[in-house]
């Protein structure tokens, strides 16, 4: 697992180890120095005894002489050093030499030798580096609780006239339901009576509001429209659609990538050499204070404070481009991902329908059906309509008055407009109906259509396709030569047409369509065996594969389910922010390089003057706390943005 589950208890008690640290240290310095006070040293004695039924075995006495100014030095220690050694040494079990097992080293050694100062620095160096990075991400609810909220709890079951409200669970295949506007669908069911649309972008990725009327299917999840409509249940709350997304959101936050940190990365070279360098200036000199001074200089602070500093200032700059991070390690990450998956609903295109072609029959211009169209149009509130008048307005078209307006399930759009009856209805209705001069119409292609009659005659077909973001194209050819993205794949719920439509439109070859949630989840986790990804989506479909993918990044403020199960937020629906947070990313590692790699240096240089007897472990520590200050101001850089945070 990553940092997500683990953070959160162990930065709390680092928080009270890393107060007490400093309160601890702060008494022992006024003592010591501002008060020039308890220097009387008591001492401590231990009698122990060990014998058997036959004989003495052994018989002595333990003395342990201590200076009253020492005292809060020695709470610190064992009040906050036993804790960190303590998951130090579960770590060192699993096999995990970090760079901090050196701090541990460190604590222990300076115990053994009394020399409690540089123990208690130590500990505060080691308990701030995880107090700082805590300070940077805000505690997350988890994705399965807010899966949980978003669906509705009460059910409305209509029984004759009655209407009773009882719990989603008490909801039997067979059920009448009333869904009231704007509620969210409680099960997977038919519509019996009631004419509305649905949003159901978020579950199937079908760009558009989805008209419902009697005999239309309804998923559990989709937001209804402005109409009530009675449904029959086909399947109860626990076997819909909605809960089978829980059921894969379950068993993708099982198997989250592991990102390795870092620090880790760094600390896995830097421990060994530090410690054979300290061996081997104890076993030269016989001087044992030699090998604690070397491991107190050699206390990886540019790594546990350096590298958090530029987490927590690139975070910042990241929120400023409304960009929210939910796991800092990503920014470590996101410059080593070679592959990258997008979600084509919302992501690559704005999920709304636009007006792509307007094709008028015999004895109709184009410019004089757009504009009785959309006079008629412009009334009503089907999902189209916007596309259309929109349309009309990109031409500066003047639209003209409209009486006896009607909209019927089954039959469209009807109204007057300047003497003419216009009809707008579906190809499948016109086709019913006129099926004489159905040959009339063009080819079926991709997208959603509209069939017009005016005057009772079949006057022009409307396509429509869901409108292909502005900078699509251009985002997705810098990624290659940008950011050494070796492979990009467009993966969608959408039908065929839709999504190749888009692919050729932005330059994308590795194109899944008509793909489940779970379909997404097992490519993503494929792909993620394969090379580190970054996958790019914005439904409560996606979140599994947000969950798999090595880097998640949910698009849109829309969905609080996407948001939840990601590693970044794009407040803004924009794919510039993307490549910010790319920058971002890429950015923040070569600075947290800077300040790891320059503080370990000057840390080695600090290591040879101790192994040679120059400096003791007080005076290793204080240098240390020079070049963490000076790895810290390095890394505060992050936070300063550059000219340019985009390149394409």
């Amino acid at each position: 697992m990553t940092d997500k589950p683990a953070t959160i208890p162990r930065a709390t008690s680092e928080n009270i180890i890393a107060v007490l640290s400093l309160l601890g240290i702060g008494a022992y310095l006024v003592l010591h120095y501002a008060l020039d006070t308890g220097h009387e040293v008591y001492t401590l004695s231990l009698n122990a005894g060990l014998s058997s039924a036959f004989s003495e075995i052994y018989q002595g006495q333990f003395a342990f002489p201590i200076e009253l100014v020492q005292l809060p030095l020695l709470a610190v220690l064992a009040l906050g050093g036993i804790p960190l050694v303590y998951q130090l040494g579960a770590k060192l079990g699993q096999g995990d030499w970090g760079a901090d097992l050196l701090a541990g080293m460190s604590i222990v050694t300076a115990v053994l030798l009394g020399e409690y100062l540089a123990g208690s620095l130590v500990v505060l160096m080691l308990s701030g580096g995880v107090v700082l990075e805590s300070y940077a991400v805000r505690k997350a609810s988890s994705v399965l609780e807010a899966l949980a909220k978003r669906m509705p709890s009460v059910a409305h079951r209509k029984s004759g006239d009655q209407l009773a409200d009882i719990t989603t669970g008490q909801v039997h295949i067979g059920d009448t339901l009333l869904i009231l506007p704007h509620e969210i669908c409680p099960v997977d069911g038919t519509v019996l009576e009631g004419s509305s649309t649905m949003d159901e972008s978020y579950l199937t990725g079908e760009p558009y509001m989805m008209s419902k009327v009697s005999g239309s299917q309804v998923l559990s999840g989709a937001i209804n429209g402005d109409s009530a409509l009675t449904i029959r249940a086909d399947k109860r709350a626990v076997d819909s659609r909605y809960a089978k997304i829980m059921e894969v959101m379950k068993s993708s936050e099982q198997y989250r990538p592991n990102i390795r940190r870092l620090g880790d990365q760094l600390g896995a070279l830097y421990t060994p050499l530090a410690v054979i360098i300290a061996l081997s200036a104890w076993a030269v000199s016989g001087d044992v204070i030699r090998f604690l001074a070397v491991l107190v200089i050699a206390t990886p602070c540019p790594l546990l404070i350096g590298i958090p500093v530029t987490v927590i200032s690139s975070i910042s700059l990241a929120a400023r481009r409304e960009i929210i991070i939910k796991n800092p390690a990503i920014l470590e990450a996101i410059g080593t991902c070679r592959t990258a998956i997008f979600d084509k609903t919302g992501t690559l295109t704005y999920g709304r329908p636009t007006l792509t072609a307007l094709i008028p029959n015999q004895g109709y211009n184009e410019q004089e059906a757009l504009i009785l169209i959309a006079s008629l149009e412009r009334y009503s509130k089907h999902p189209l309509s916007r596309a259309i008048v929109a349309a009309a307005e990109k031409s500066a078209l003047s639209l003209l008055s409209v009486t006896n307006i009607t909209e019927l399930s089954g039959e469209g759009l009807k109204g007057n407009v300047a003497g003419k009856q216009v009809q707008i209805t579906s190809r499948k209705n016109f086709v019913e109906q006129h099926p004489d001069v159905a040959k009339e119409l063009p080819p079926v292609t991709g997208g959603l259509e509209c069939v017009v009659l005016i005057d009772d005659a079949y006057a022009a077909t409307l396509q429509f396709r869901d409108e292909v973001r502005t900078d699509s194209s251009s985002f997705i050819n810098h990624l290659r030569p940008s950011h050494m993205f070796d492979k990009v794949m467009l993966v969608s719920g959408d039908r065929e047409s839709e999504v190749r439509f888009l692919a050729e439109q932005v330059g994308i070859e590795h194109v899944y369509f008509s793909q489940s949630p779970e379909q997404k989840l097992e490519l993503v986790r494929n792909e993620t065996k394969v090379a580190k990804t970054v996958f790019l989506g914005d439904g409560i479909n996606d979140a599994p594969a947000l969950t798999a993918a090595t880097i998640g990044i949910a698009f849109g403020q829309n969905s609080d389910i996407t948001g939840e199960s990601a590693d970044a937020v794009i407040m803004d629906s924009s794919l510039l922010k993307v490549d910010e947070l790319f920058h971002i990313g890429e950015r923040m590692r070569k600075i947290a390089l800077q300040s790891a790699v320059g503080g370990m240096a000057l840390s080695l240089i600090g290591m040879v003057f101790a192994g040679l007897g120059y400096l003791t472990p007080v005076a290793g520590a204080i240098i240390q706390e020079i070049i963490d200050v000076l790895a810290v101001l390095n890394a505060l850089r992050a936070a300063v943005p550059p000219k340019t945070l985009s390149d394409f």
